[in-house]
């Protein structure tokens, strides 16, 4: 079949909806990073301007309409696509403070931080895939497959590294309820909050992690690919949830009680927090 840009006319009134959401959502967090120094966040901010910088691409693509070229199809190609990496590595990193603040690293055979470390570096294998691969497709139109090939190996390095993510965060509260720690028991509600809405985000950017690559395994001209209610209703929509959850629960609450800030966000207000003392005598005794 030969290559054309766009198989549909996208919708001007859904990519302005999610140009606003995504940005709105972005200043928010970003204004809660700031308040409260939560500063891993940072990445989480990134990938939240390439959603909102990928659907002004759709927004130029609409406007365009029949007329498509080659510029607005890249930015919502490849912005919209390694947008999700950049809040997989807040989540990694977040799973990391959980470990830290309920002092259970002793199942691990990997330090909490290294943990981290290799979680992020899947990620960024992934990331430097699937942006390459959309490179390729962008650069070599006329001729897409090894774009979407190298697309397709970063998504399943994405989704191998969130199921072992999404393992290691069930064996950890599997830990915690088998033999508690002081820290852990005492910061119950705190973690278990924390650790859910991990969950959560994880099972939706998996979720969308398989949709795009059964998109990307049925070609360009894919019934996936030529139907633009896909992309609103199993990306647009699944990462705008991502967003929220990190609104209602955020990490900066980790952070707080970890002695790595001073206030966090409860319930849209900032609130001083305190970092709580357990003294060895009673970490032995609650063990």
């Amino acid at each position: 079949m030969e290559w054309v840009l766009c198989y549909f006319t996208p919708s001007l009134a859904a990519a302005v909806m999610f140009v606003a959401l995504f940005g709105l959502s972005t200043i928010l967090h970003f204004q809660q990073m700031i308040s409260t120094r939560t500063w891993f966040m940072i990445t989480f901010i990134i990938g939240g301007i390439l959603e909102t910088i990928g659907y002004i691409g759709r927004i130029l693509s609409a406007i365009e309409a029949p007329n498509y070229t080659v510029g607005p199809y890249a930015m919502q190609s490849a912005l919209i696509l390694i947008a999700p990496a950049f809040l997989a590595a807040t989540i990694y990193m977040e799973l990391g403070r959980i470990i830290n603040l309920t002092h259970a690293e002793s199942p691990y055979v990997v330090r909490p931080k290294w943990l981290t470390a290799i979680f992020v570096a899947g990620d960024v294998i992934s990331f430097l895939m699937q942006a390459s691969g959309a490179g390729l497709m962008v650069e070599s139109p006329n001729n897409p497959t090894s774009g979407e090939h190298i697309i397709l190996g970063g998504l399943f390095v994405q989704i191998i590294f969130f199921g072992f993510f999404l393992i290691t965060s069930f064996l950890l509260q599997l830990r915690l309820r088998r033999s508690p720690t002081a820290q852990s028991v005492e910061l119950r509600g705190l973690w278990r909050k924390h650790l859910y809405c991990l969950y959560a985000a994880g099972i939706l950017i998996f979720c969308r992690s398989i949709i795009r690559v059964v998109e990307y395994l049925q070609g360009y001209d894919g019934y996936l690919a030529t139907h633009q209610v896909f992309i609103y209703v199993f990306d647009a929509l699944l990462m705008f949830g991502v967003m929220c959850l990190f609104h209602a629960f955020h990490p900066s609450e980790l952070n707080c009680f970890l002695g790595r800030a001073e206030k966090y966000v409860s319930k849209g207000l900032f609130i001083r927090g305190f970092v709580p003392s357990v003294d060895e005598e009673k970490s032995t005794d609650a063990v």
